[in-house]
């Protein structure tokens, strides 16, 4: 099949303008509420968090449109065997030089900059995983392809628990399950693996730390220990109410004060709340709906099946991710320490996003490529 060449014009002209709309407005509301709240923190100190928030949404867009105009399918084709090896690096390398607390080896500090590996090691899973269900679509209900997925998933859910990231790992679990069920996996192995959960969850329980079990327990029910453990959630809960339908304003609020601790990461969510009520939050759901509902439409568009699943796996990251950290702001889960998509501060976390917009773009402007299609190989 003769291949036709396609100018940087065309694949601009291709570029899925909602998908943009969606993003840059959800990164500048971040930028406004992180301004918003610099009073909060010491002087001079909720500006860094602003300059560092800029500079990674320079980096990202920049990332982003390289990704875009680069031809994802001959990219990933030269870098398939290299996905799994360098993952397993990037966590190797994080618990060597990474730092963290309370048993949490994330972060990698570069500078006053610290970056979180598991950030980008999560596209590489996606884009890995989308492969392997590409291989076996034919036979993807079939005991010994179920069985090859089961461990090429439980080798990357190992790798960020060995870690110690445990609200990364839900964050995976998530995103791989969006992936199969998206690729067509039988409902009856997702009932089997329920009810193995339901089984093994007694003795799992036990083995817990008591830490670990306090933050499960607590996360659902933080009124039950409101001066420690559930102090940041009950203080979001406030923040959402307190916010009402229209907010208190760019410079209004108060409790918002009690999150100093969080409140330009983990839960700016409440923080926008606070400030501009019922009204931004919406909005900014609103945003993230159209982007996930807009990815999936370029899904069942692409020319390729694996593509089609990296952009499942995308949608299924932006949702589960703002699942958690909604129902975490709201006190109805655990915290687990996961950002708010295109909204917390984070540079590791921004920059990957774009990566794969970035990425999903590709698929958009790539996905009439040749003149006779589709592909089915």
């Amino acid at each position: 099949m003769k291949e036709y060449s396609i100018t940087n014009l065309e694949k601009l002209k291709r570029i899925d303008p909602v998908v943009l709309l969606c993003v840059f407005a959800m990164n500048a509301m971040s930028i406004v509420v992180l301004k918003s709240q610099t009073d909060a923190y010491a002087e001079g100190v909720g500006d860094w968090y602003v300059r560092v928030q800029l500079l990674a949404s320079a980096a990202g867009i920049v990332a982003m449109l390289v990704m875009t105009f680069l031809d994802y399918d001959a990219l990933f084709k030269k870098l398939r065997w290299f996905l799994i090896p360098l993952s397993i690096a990037m966590v190797i390398a994080v618990k060597i030089f990474g730092s963290g607390h309370m048993g949490n080896e994330n972060w990698i500090s570069i500078g006053n900059i610290s970056i979180q590996p598991a950030e980008f090691v999560k596209i590489l899973m996606i884009i890995s995983f989308a492969m392997h269900l590409d291989r076996v679509k034919d036979k993807l209900n079939h005991p010994l392809s179920v069985l090859q997925l089961a461990v090429h998933a439980g080798l990357y859910v190992g790798l960020i628990l060995w870690q110690g990231d445990d609200g990364m790992a839900l964050v995976y679990i998530g995103i791989l399950t969006v992936m199969i069920f998206g690729a067509g996996l039988s409902l009856w192995y997702f009932a089997g693996a329920l009810g193995a959960g339901v089984l093994v969850f007694p003795w799992l329980w036990n083995r817990l730390t008591v830490r670990q079990q306090n933050r499960v327990l607590f996360g659902f029910n933080p009124d039950l220990d409101p001066l420690d453990a559930g102090m940041q959630a009950i203080a979001s809960r406030e923040c959402i109410i307190a916010g009402g339908f229209r907010g208190a304003g760019f410079s209004g609020g108060t409790k918002y004060f009690s999150l100093f601790k969080a409140g330009y990461s983990d839960f700016i969510f409440a923080v926008l709340a606070e400030k501009f009520g019922f009204l931004g939050t919406f909005l900014y759901l609103a945003l993230l709906v159209t982007l996930v509902l807009r990815i999936l439409w370029i899904a069942r568009s692409t020319r390729k099946n694996y593509a089609s699943y990296i952009c499942i796996g995308i949608a299924g990251m932006i949702l589960v991710q703002a699942t958690e950290n909604v129902g975490m702001c709201l006190a109805m889960l655990p915290v687990v320490g996961i950002t708010c998509p295109f909204l917390s501060y984070g540079p590791s976390s921004l920059l990957s996003m774009y990566i794969c917009i970035g990425i999903v773009e590709s698929v958009c402007t790539h996905s009439k490529k040749y003149y006779f299609e589709r592909e089915l190989e």
